[in-house]
């Protein structure tokens, strides 16, 4: 009986949700996720760069140089390494929640949409020696685009921009934590939560500065995220006139966690994983076969399953139960 209300709360805040999304045109816009690129005019031809970009180690990377870091009344801004054509969006703001320790930093990754940041979790943390600092995602919070009311450039049918901006998320928290070493940070954990994850995981398994990531709400193919779950449906509305999903793999492939488990299994990283069983944003099953790639690669995540929604993840008691075992994942021992 409970269950079954949990599950039609879900659905109501899912409706909730979609009420605001429009099915926009497919594009391609290859330019905007390899730089460079001329003249790409077929799905074909934009899976080849793709392909080329899982291969590159340095795809990741963020461009190095002065980010003139500002620091003022519990908020760090500095202008993001990638350019775009929407100006808010090219300044990151993070809110940062001091611990009064440099032992531990934890960054965290908002999810896809998020109207506030996490005061709860970083108060919390805070009050136990972690250093909290609430990044800004593409699109999100200040950087939102003027006029937009969701943040439909950060996840859309455009190809292309989905992965520049996912791109920007990326190098935009590894400038981040490279800060926050320079600060004296001795040890930096990220958090990601559903469309944060992938990109908390992206850092993770990027970046050696990252010593212990926890994914909330996580899965390895963003490709089949969008195309099975509740939340994308308009994007898939969009997409599946004009590609079929084996081709949306490889065109999002960049940005498929599976295909940097090897990275995620490195010995000197711990991961976390809360999953929820009655998804219907994230399907289990999805969530499933990361878990197993990881496993194959000799990652030994500690992973945490409760029998709730996507969105009632953040209803009591769930809420609190994940909470306690990130607090138990991020403790020193």
């Amino acid at each position: 009986m409970y269950h079954s209300w949990l599950d039609r709360w879900d659905e109501r805040r899912a409706r909730r949700g979609e009420e605001s999304k429009e099915i926009d045109d497919f594009v391609l816009d290859a330019n905007l996720a390899f730089p460079g690129a001329k003249n790409i005019g077929s799905i074909g031809e934009f899976c080849v760069l793709a392909d080329q970009a899982v291969a590159d180690p340095a795809f990741f990377d963020e461009l190095s140089g002065d980010q003139h870091f500002q620091r003022q009344d519990g908020w760090i801004k500095f202008p993001s390494g990638m350019s775009t054509d929407v100006e808010e969006n090219n300044v990151v703001w993070a809110k940062i929640t001091e611990s009064g320790s440099f032992d531990q930093a934890l960054v965290i990754f908002h999810h896809w949409n998020a109207s506030a940041r996490n005061r709860q979790i970083a108060n919390f943390f805070s009050r136990r020696g972690i250093t909290v600092v609430e990044i800004a995602m593409p699109y999100h919070f200040e950087r939102s685009r003027s006029g937009s009311v969701y943040a439909d450039f950060m996840l859309s049918p455009n190809l292309g921009r989905t992965i520049q901006s996912v791109r920007q998320a990326v190098w935009d928290g590894r400038t981040l934590i490279r800060w926050l070493k320079s600060e004296g940070y001795r040890e930096i954990s990220v958090l990601g939560m559903s469309l944060g994850s992938w990109v908390a995981g992206l850092i993770a398994a990027h970046d050696s500065a990252v010593s212990k990531a926890s994914l909330f709400l996580t899965a390895g193919s963003l490709a089949d995220m969008v195309w099975t779950g509740r939340a994308t449906r308009s994007i898939r509305e969009s997409l599946e006139p004009v590609i079929e999903l084996t081709e949306l793999r490889r065109a999002w492939g960049p940005l498929n966690l599976e295909n940097y488990a090897h990275n995620l299994a490195r010995t000197d990283l711990e991961l976390h994983v809360v999953l929820a069983k009655r998804d219907k944003v994230v399907l289990p099953e999805i969530s499933q076969g990361f878990m197993q790639r990881l496993k194959a690669a000799g990652a030994r995540p500690n992973i945490l399953e409760l029998n709730c929604g996507h969105y009632s993840l953040g209803m009591p008691p769930y809420i609190l139960l994940a909470g306690l075992s990130l607090k138990r994942f991020l403790s020193f021992r």
